[in-house]
């Protein structure tokens, strides 16, 4: 479970750690590298790997700790899934050319409009 938060912080974060802690994250991680594989890559011993998968998760915590994008992403997915739920219950009680259409809305994919509009707006939305 520690490995699943790991992740998830890493998959926020690891642009700001350095290079060899990227590699040396995602052999580990990602690729299920032991200590001692991925020591014989990148030529050095498996206490340095251990210890710079230390110093990495210390630095992962404190970033979230500054920053909190992971709660915060959690809370906005925790947000939507309970509006959409609540939003489905509601319809229940709607006629059922309406609540056809709320399931339609419900339902859908809006990753291409929000792609385009991040395209055509990016800078004011982010």
């Amino acid at each position: 479970m520690e490995d699943l938060h790991f992740l998830k912080l890493w998959d926020i974060y690891h642009p700001l750690l350095t290079q060899t802690q990227q590699e040396i994250t995602n052999l580990y991680f990602n690729c299920d590298l032991s200590l001692a594989e991925i020591a014989e890559e990148k030529g050095c011993s498996r206490q340095s790997v251990s210890d710079c998968l230390a110093t990495c998760r210390k630095q992962l915590e404190e970033y979230e700790e500054k920053l909190h994008f992971s709660r915060t992403l959690t809370e906005i997915s925790l947000m939507q899934s309970f509006f959409a739920t609540d939003i489905a219950k509601a319809a229940n009680a709607f006629p059922v050319q309406y609540r056809e259409k709320i399931e339609g809305i419900l339902e859908r994919d809006y990753t291409q409009e929000v792609a385009r509009a991040i395209e055509e707006n990016g800078e004011k939305l982010l």
